[in-house]
């Protein structure tokens, strides 16, 4: 790794050569400028604030952006590849990257999409569209149960760990929450300092590892529990039973990310892989889950409780709406995650092939939720490859209430896709624990990014909206999303899906959810 030792090494060096050339020859005065001009540029790169890149890598790291400004062949080639290395959007990526960086998003020559793809999708808009309001809209988030409700943002920060992130990108994005009236979710691995220093507002979530409110044994402690949850930071609750990239499995830390602090923090051993249970050891069924569920907002005081999960068999989602029926207790939020969604670390297989993409889990607990009767005491939360206003404003389409992205805000901190996080060596210090690559994240500039990315998306998303002619999110319909079936043939949302009608589970099932409904129980995630 290239450091602030480079140039050092090359001025040395410049002095080296401008001697050489008063002592012996005048050609030794060409490599001297030569050598000058390089460390003025090393000096500038290791001291300069904006890109993360040459901080950690002065001179040499000029070549990305070189090769940035080679559209778009190159471009698209060597610095428009996702996390996986599978094309990515080169729009979604510029859209990204340009809001955060404050620069306009207009683009020249019009779609670059093919309409008459199949699968292609796009939203309505009316003849007559209205201006968008200035002010982001909120989403009450509390149920008949919270005594503390929360007001959340359309687009928030979703699930990551300290651990997975170095401390100085969560700064900037806790930061960043604060400046933006936007929630931060702090990920599985605890509540830390570097969640709370900057004011922003928090959901902590809590997985299958229970990490910062953890017993020595690896069970749920209730009295760390309801410390952490007091802190006025803490906004909401969420529990979190499966994530969208790896669902099935718990989470995973590498050992070279387990740092002394994160070993802290987590209550685990230093230096060993952290992963956490596939399943909970504080319940075994949907009566059990929903009875921790107001276990926990009993020990946060009456704040907002929810679980988030990626979307398995149907029949286990009726299951917990059975439980709550049974129970008479609601969660306050739910967040869908989709397969789609990244990650740091997980099996490729699990990646590529398990669990539900983001819209047909969207839709089904949606469904779930109308159809027993229970969807105006919960919120929906949607996750998974959220970036840009359309994907907000889709997802409202498809039953969601509001949306989180992890992808995009660590793009926003200046994350550039280098598949490095598992090994601890991220080059611009955003999914690293090595202090010396942390800082090149600087944190009032990132911090400034993160809150010019999520304003501009949301203001892109009520731009969207006022185009259909709507007064607001709430106006939504899935028969304004629309796609093409086939070359001929193009179908709404209202039209492509089944929508349940309020109640309709508990009197009359249709023909399609009527054999999972009969096989839900209240007592088992089993078949019945």
């Amino acid at each position: 790794m290239l450091t602030v030792g480079v140039a050092a090494v090359l001025l040395l060096l410049a002095i080296a050569s401008v001697l050489a050339a008063l002592a012996w020859s005048a050609w030794c005065w060409t490599l001297a400028v030569l050598l000058i001009a390089a460390a003025a540029v090393a000096v500038y790169d290791v001291t300069q604030r904006r890109h993360s890149v040459l901080r950690n890598y002065p001179v040499v790291g000029h070549l990305r952006y070189l090769l940035e400004k080679a559209r778009p062949e190159l471009q698209q080639y060597f610095i428009e590849r996702n996390y996986d290395g599978r094309p990515y959007d080169r729009d979604t990526r510029t859209v990204i990257y340009e809001r955060a960086k404050g620069i306009h998003g207009e683009q020249a020559f019009g779609t670059e999409r093919e309409v008459n793809e199949v699968g292609y999708e796009w939203v309505l808009h009316s003849s007559a569209p209205k201006e968008p309001p200035k002010e982001q809209p909120r989403v009450h988030i509390g149920g008949p149960e919270c005594r503390r409700p929360y007001e959340m943002a359309l687009l928030n920060v979703s699930a990551m760990s300290f651990g997975a992130l170095s401390a100085n990108a969560l700064r900037a994005l806790n930061a960043g929450a604060a400046r933006g009236g936007f929630a931060h979710d702090t990920g599985e691995g605890g509540l830390t300092k570097y969640h709370l220093e900057n004011g922003g507002d928090q959901i902590w979530e809590l997985g299958s590892g229970y990490f910062g409110a953890r017993t020595k044994s690896g069970d749920f402690d209730p009295e760390m529990f309801r410390d952490k949850a007091a802190h006025d930071q803490v906004k909401c609750v969420s529990l979190k039973l499966s994530q969208g990239a790896k669902p099935g499995i718990g989470g995973v830390l590498p050992a070279a990310k387990v740092t002394k602090e994160i070993a802290q923090a987590r209550g685990v051993p230093q230096g060993e892989k952290c992963v956490s249970p596939a399943a909970h050891r504080v319940f075994a069924t949907p009566r059990e889950l929903v009875q921790f569920v107001a276990r926990m907002r009993e020990l946060a005081d009456g704040k907002p409780v929810g679980f988030k999960l990626c979307v398995g068999y149907r029949h286990e989602l009726l299951a917990i709406c059975k439980a709550m029926l049974a129970e008479q207790i609601t969660p306050d939020f739910i967040v869908i995650d989709g397969s789609e969604g990244g990650t740091g670390a997980a099996p490729l297989e699990y990646e590529d092939h398990v669990g539900t993409p983001l819209t047909d889990g969207l839709i089904m607990m949606h469904n779930a939720l109308v159809g027993t009767g229970l969807r105006d005491r919960i919120k929906l939360g949607a996750s998974g490859k959220v970036a840009t206003g359309t994907d907000i404003v889709k997802r409202l389409m498809q039953g969601a209430d509001y949306t989180n992205a992890a992808r995009a805000m660590m793009m926003a901190v200046g994350c550039i896709q280098a598949q490095k996080c598992h090994t601890n060596e991220c080059p611009v210090g955003v999914a690293t624990q090595d202090p010396r690559r942390a800082r090149a994240l600087d944190v009032a500039d990132k911090t400034e990014r993160v809150v010019r990315y999520q304003q501009a998306t949301v203001a892109q998303a009520q731009q969207m909206i006022a185009s259909l002619g709507l007064s607001g999110p709430q106006e939504l319909h899935p028969a304004m999303l629309m796609r093409r079936i086939d070359h001929v043939r193009t179908d709404s949302y209202a039209q492509l899906y089944d929508w349940l009608a309020p109640k309709q589970l508990l009197e009359q099932p249709s023909e399609d959810w009527a054999p999972d409904w009969a096989a839900a129980s209240a007592d088992t995630f089993l078949r019945t």
